[in-house]
């Protein structure tokens, strides 16, 4: 959610702080602040909004060679210049970033202000920046290992002291913090991409884990002042692919990488001659695998959708029952777990908090856990038992896209790997298989006619409400269609499984009501054109996403975009295309910022 950057050297590194603030964009924001340690003092700088009246408005003489830089999503306080990061201890000396929730700031905050601590903020956060400099005596790693002690929440911070003015501390519980390692100092960020444009040798925080930076390199502590060793990591992109490379915004950039998505996902593991795949990640013996009675999948958004295909695929084809959990609802509601099931979570920053805490708690269960995700050496994957890389690369855009296609693809393989060792013949595997091979070409045919769905866009450039229908496999493509459009065009959009209709949402519709139904040609074909009838019998518009070809959909709807035939448990991977570019023009129509949606976070790191 918020973004950390944190820089060390031995020239000014304002420029650096504001290079990485831009990078951590899209993560999504409301204020931004910095702070650097100068000749004369602690300096700080802080604006409600964009990153840009952040630099546009930094004084002439604001320079330092150690400072720290944050972009905040409102948790505690609404947005304001008071509210934001970095916060300030009472005497000015010391500045703190934090990302994450202290849940105790209200005791810890009644405590300090008896002892004399001025608060400026609303914030949790500022609590730390008291209690830090309440610890200190002459040892800023010591003092901020001993506030943490006293802390119970998440936390991802970096603080900077004028009292020790070549140092840098940084700690996280359950907020994602890396260090880059170059040349002339060191860096710290809650997010790679913040760091790539200097350096991709890495080192990853644990939880519980706290580093002082110097010049000369890093200590690294536990909250117990045990020392622990690290190694340095390489981060395998580069700068090119956090840019836009000509298109209008990341996520029309995104939209068209999920064909290439989808080949990354499966190169090496989808083995067509042989109609097969390999799965290096998945540990498990085939005696062991054949052993799993139950499935639990758990996420949160987008990801959630994507665990409800994969819940139809898995218990389609590979013949074991699959139940999807809300991540968020996972841990509260005592889940019953067997020594037999097998937990998937899904994340695709790896980092959310939500979907954390439901690892954990299935851990602690000792069921063995699987995970999904697409950031190597994020929390998730370093947590779970086993793993699958969706190979998405990263995605800036805050409403995912190609990590979706790439967690279906992931599931697609994985039902492929388990079904084989259940009910699925050779002759359906290669069938899949194959049908998997070609999904890349199909879904570049779709993207080839992006322009119709710009056409169709225009009939939600003044509706406030839109219902999205599907069956089957398609019904949670209805929820994802519904979700993108909310997120970037704050147009009101419900999904339904097709049949949910006449039970109540029904009474919703008008001439004013568009409804985007989706119907392939697959079993319940003629069961979604009844529905569609039902919708056209009282005034509703259609916009349906149906299978090339199929010339009697015209007959119903007001406008059709075409997909390429396939296999059913794989339409959501072509199906879904249509209406994230639906959502996109929409929005862009609509003139709504694409890449950054109001209130929203790309990596949700707090309950």
């Amino acid at each position: 959610m918020c973004g950390i950057i944190g820089c060390l050297g031995t020239g000014d590194v304002t420029q650096m702080l504001i290079e990485g603030l831009k990078r951590l964009e899209y993560r999504g924001y409301d204020s931004a602040g910095m702070a650097v340690i100068a000749q004369d003092g602690m300096k700080v700088h802080k604006v409600v909004g964009r990153v840009a009246e952040l630099e546009r408005t930094l004084p002439e003489d604001f320079c330092g060679p150690v400072g720290v830089a944050h972009t905040r999503w409102a948790t505690h306080g609404a947005p304001s210049v008071v509210n934001a990061h970095p916060h300030l201890d009472s005497k000015g000396q010391l500045a703190v970033v934090h990302n994450g929730i202290i849940e105790n700031h209200r005791t810890l905050r009644s405590v300090l202000e008896s002892r004399g601590c001025v608060f400026r903020s609303e914030t949790d956060s500022e609590v730390l920046a008291h209690l830090i400099a309440h610890y200190y005596q002459g040892d800023l790693l010591a003092a901020v290992r001993q506030a943490l002690r006293d802390v119970r929440g998440t936390y991802g911070i970096a603080v900077i002291s004028t009292l020790e003015p070549d140092v840098l501390v940084a700690a996280r519980n359950g907020s994602p913090l890396i260090v880059g390692v170059r040349d002339g100092g060191l860096l710290v960020a809650s997010d790679a991409s913040a760091l790539v444009a200097h350096t991709r040798d890495v080192i990853y925080f644990e939880d519980g884990e706290i580093a002082a930076l110097r010049a000369d390199g890093l200590r690294t502590v536990t909250l117990e002042d045990l020392e622990v060793s690290k190694t340095v990591e390489r981060i395998d992109w580069d700068m090119d692919r956090l840019e836009r490379g000509g298109f209008d915004h990341f996520m029309l950039k995104e939209i068209h990488e999920q064909p290439e998505v989808i080949r990354n996902a499966t190169r090496g593991r989808l083995l067509v001659e042989a109609g097969e795949v390999k799965l290096g990640g998945i540990t498990l013996s085939n005696r062991e695998l054949k052993k799993i009675r139950r499935i639990v999948i758990t996420a949160c958004g987008t990801s959630w959708h994507a665990a409800l295909v994969g819940e139809y695929m898995l218990e389609s084809y590979a013949h074991v029952p699959v139940e999807v959990e809300y991540a968020s609802e996972f841990r509260y509601r005592r889940p019953l777990l067997e020594p037999d099931d097998l937990v998937i979570v899904i994340s695709q920053s790896g980092e959310t908090a939500d979907t954390l805490a439901a690892l954990r708690e299935a851990k602690e269960r000792g069921v063995v856990t699987v995970g999904i995700c697409n950031v190597v050496g994020s929390t998730i994957a370093r947590e779970t038992d086993m793993g699958i890389y969706t190979h998405a690369g990263p995605e800036i855009g805050v409403a995912s896209t190609k990590a979706f296609t790439a967690q279906l693809t992931v599931l697609a393989l994985l039902t492929l790997r388990l079904g084989r060792l259940h009910y699925m013949t050779p002759e359906t595997s290669r069938e899949i298989v194959r049908a998997m091979a070609e999904l890349p070409v199909k879904v570049e045919r779709v993207l080839e006619h992006a322009e119709e769905a710009r056409a169709a866009a225009e009939l939600f450039a003044v509706t406030q409400n839109c219902l999205y229908l599907g069956r089957g496999f398609n019904f949670p493509v209805a929820l994802e269609g519904a979700l993108k459009m909310k997120e970037i065009s704050y147009i009101h959009a419900e999904g339904y499984p097709a049949a949910e209709m006449k039970h109540g949402p029904i009474a919703l519709v008008d001439k004013n009501m568009p409804v985007v139904v989706i119907a392939t040609r697959d079993r319940v074909y003629d069961k979604i054109l009844s529905n569609i009838e039902e919708v056209k019998a009282r005034g509703g518009r259609i916009i349906a996403v149906a299978t090339e070809g199929d010339r009697e959909i015209r007959r119903h709807a007001d406008c059709v975009l075409y997909v390429p035939e396939t296999l059913d448990l794989l339409t959501p991977l072509l199906t879904v295309v249509p209406l994230q570019l639906l959502a996109y023009y929409a929005a862009v129509a609509r003139g709504c910022d694409v890449d950054r949606p109001r209130n929203l976070a790309k990596s949700v790191t707090v309950e």
